[in-house]
């Protein structure tokens, strides 16, 4: 069956880092699947009064940023389709719109019509990190978070997060395209933030991935002083790994996220991809 990606790129009011069009082309040709590219502009509707008009000149400035919107993603489909087309790549496209308040639900709900979404990331700018969040936990589907500013290479070292928990287990059955396709795939426990079900837990993960003819390696660390999210970064990083794989954790308080400290923590300094499932 044909895998089908979904990348998600909000133009309003941050524009997404500048190699995710290249990157999620990649990613789904290493995984041997179509994409379809999907901006979401923004169309902020006319809600001025004749003195807003007459003292600021808000319709103007309205039309101008719902224009900037069009022309940034207009820009982001042609790249997109440029790189589809030197990788020889199955595209599609369309450029949908929201008002501001509903980008992110926008482009959670495109999201469920595929097996994988892609979202940008990049520092500091929490409009796009917030769109990351809600394709995360309202889209139902699993999750890529790509770096907006550098290359993701091959993926083919996949790092599992592992504490035996709900999330996790469904992030692992979600990852099965990237673990079918790695060379190594590590499975780290991080064994002094909390209490594991199991202490082999991840020797039973291990038994079963081989089970499926995806043999792995096992790891124990401790976050010590550090954020959860940091730690598993960190190793990840330290052992080459190329796709941290873990779950989402987080709940919905009229639409702001209440996010457990792993994922809050890769959600602010995300330094690889990160593939979650809620």
């Amino acid at each position: 069956m044909q895998l089908l990606t979904a990348l998600l790129l909000p133009t309003y009011p941050d524009p997404p880092g500048p190699k995710v069009a290249a990157n999620a082309v990649a990613v789904a040709n290493q995984l041997g699947a179509t994409l379809d590219a999907t901006v979401i502009n923004v169309d902020i509707p006319d809600v001025s009064n004749a003195l807003s008009s007459l003292l600021l000149d808000l319709p103007a400035k309205i039309r101008e940023a719902n224009a900037a919107s069009r022309n940034r993603g207009k820009a982001f489909l042609d790249a997109i389709a440029a790189e589809a087309a030197r990788c020889n790549l199955a595209l599609t496209s369309q450029a949908l719109k929201a008002q501001p308040a509903f980008i992110g639900e926008t482009a959670a709900r495109e999201g469920r019509y595929f097996d994988l979404c892609m979202v940008s990331w990049a520092h500091n700018v929490q409009s796009i990190r917030a769109i990351a969040e809600e394709v995360v936990f309202n889209s139902g589907r699993p999750t890529l978070v790509l770096p907006g500013d550098e290359d993701v290479g091959a993926l083919d070292h996949v790092v599992i997060a592992w504490d035996g928990s709900r999330v996790a287990a469904r992030a692992v059955a979600d990852a099965r395209p990237f673990l079918e396709r790695a060379s190594t795939i590590s499975i780290v426990t991080v064994t002094d933030e909390k209490v594991l079900p199991h202490e082999d837990a991840g020797d039973r993960l291990a038994d079963g991935l081989a089970a499926r003819g995806l043999p792995a390696k096992v790891e124990q660390i401790l976050a010590g002083d550090n954020e959860i999210g940091a730690a598993l970064e960190d190793h990840a990083l330290r052992i080459n790994g190329k796709l941290l794989v873990m779950g989402g954790w987080g709940h919905s308080r009229i639409r702001d996220f209440v996010l457990g400290g792993a994922t809050d923590g890769i959600l602010s300094d995300l330094r690889l991809p990160v593939l979650m499932s809620h």
